[in-house]
């Protein structure tokens, strides 16, 4: 019988809060470095990012963490919990990183813990991953996103050469929540508001209609769990991309917790691409 190898756990980064700064009424970005920097990994994907390990303060844990041996004397309850976020920028010379949060008031954990964060207060991190970077090959390029994408979707704008053409459809609450993205003049920003919708509806519309442009695109979409599946029709049933062409996953799903979202992945309900 053949036994599954066991997954070794990534080596985590203890980074120290350096500032903080509000990009819009409901995202804040934390950046992070010290010493503990010089451990952090590097990798060429726009859209990497990092688990967070979030425990107790109450606790007095100190990191890093062995979640396997914290296993055998805490209860679950008490163990450190992980949540998923897209590095924003990393700058190796200054030994430092950035990760946008959003913030819905005291909903969610890592929310509110960056929307206080103050300089000298510890972010411990693993990572980094990733899976996405456009290609250099494509005529053009296309984005949907919601909140939680925007920091991966503007590093990748950030990435491409200064002759690249492409749409990005970038959905969020209001016109406060519009953020400042730098990008190939050839590249179309379309922002959609939703002032109240259900979160991902704008996204699936807007693409339905879009315009599509002759030549062999590179995609990347990725927000609202639901709304994914929706843009999943589009790009492989509407336009017949190949899945070579389209990055899509979902980044969280309305009306779950993360913890509930993350235990999904293995359901049905929680797969995107078969």
């Amino acid at each position: 019988m053949s036994v599954a190898p066991v997954r070794k756990p990534k080596p985590q980064s203890i980074l120290t809060v350096q500032r903080t700064e509000w990009l819009s009424p409901a995202m804040v970005r934390v950046v992070a470095g010290g010493d503990g920097f010089a451990s952090f990994g590097r990798n060429d994907f726009t859209d990497r990012y990092v688990k967070i390990h979030f425990a107790k303060p109450e606790l007095g844990l100190v990191p890093p963490y062995d979640h396997q041996a914290l296993r055998e004397t805490l209860a679950p309850a008490d163990l450190p919990v992980t949540r998923t976020y897209t590095v924003r920028w990393v700058d190796y010379a200054a030994q430092e990183l950035a990760i946008d949060f959003v913030v819905h008031g005291d909903e969610g954990l890592a929310g509110p813990w960056a929307a206080s964060a103050q300089p000298g207060d510890t972010l411990v991190v693993a990572g980094p991953g990733g899976g996405y970077s456009p290609n250099p090959e494509a005529d053009w390029y296309l984005y949907a996103a919601d909140e939680t994408a925007l920091p991966a979707v503007a590093a990748a704008l950030e990435s491409l050469p200064a002759d690249a053409v492409g749409m990005a459809f970038l959905e969020v609450e209001d016109e406060p929540d519009r953020l400042d993205l730098t990008a190939p003049s050839g590249v179309e920003l379309v922002w959609l508001y939703r002032r109240g919708a259900t979160a991902g509806t704008l996204l699936a519309a807007a693409l339905q209609q879009a315009s599509w442009r002759e030549g062999r695109v590179h995609v990347f979409a990725h927000g609202e769990r639901e709304s994914m599946k929706q843009l999943r029709d589009v790009f492989f049933v509407k336009h017949g991309l190949e899945r070579s062409q389209v990055s899509l996953s979902g980044y969280w799903a309305l009306g779950r917790t993360e913890d509930r979202f993350q235990a999904e992945k293995k359901e049905p309900v929680g797969k995107i691409l078969d």
